[in-house]
């Protein structure tokens, strides 16, 4: 079992639940394949005083990613990523990832003041630098 650290960012400004947070973000980390099959997560306790939340959220992110088969908990051993989900489960999970994505940072842009057109320009310059970064390293 390789002993990777789970590294979650909550934003407690984001519109964003807490517990979606955390699930969205450990579906990431599966989905990225910086979190394995048999990779052990911290205990609920442990990670809502890490994160210095209710002990309640992380619960109710662990049963949700317990339910979507993202997570096994083991009595007396402890919390568990199952196996990787297949091809159709990783890339729902992508597309939900990436929504999550979206949605803070077009939260967080209308927050600061930014017009549905001007997300949407910067994101299509942003796009474009991309492209051109990545053709002049071909």
């Amino acid at each position: 079992m390789a002993n990777k650290k789970l590294t979650l960012q909550i934003d407690f400004r984001s519109g964003l639940p807490i517990y979606t947070q955390i699930v969205n973000q450990v579906q990431a980390q599966v989905v990225s394949g910086k979190l394995q099959h048999d990779d052990q997560l911290p205990t609920v306790r442990a990670l809502a005083e890490e994160l210095r939340i209710n002990f309640n959220t992380v619960a109710r992110a662990y049963r949700i990613l317990d339910e979507a088969r993202i997570i096994s908990t083991q009595q007396g051993r402890g919390t568990f990523i199952t196996e990787i989900p297949p091809p159709k489960v990783t890339e729902r999970l992508r597309r939900e990832s990436l929504e999550a994505l979206t949605q803070r940072y077009i939260g967080e842009a209308l927050r600061l003041g930014f017009s549905k057109s001007e997300i949407r320009q910067m994101v299509s310059d942003q796009l474009k630098i991309w492209k051109e970064a990545s053709k002049s390293e071909e």
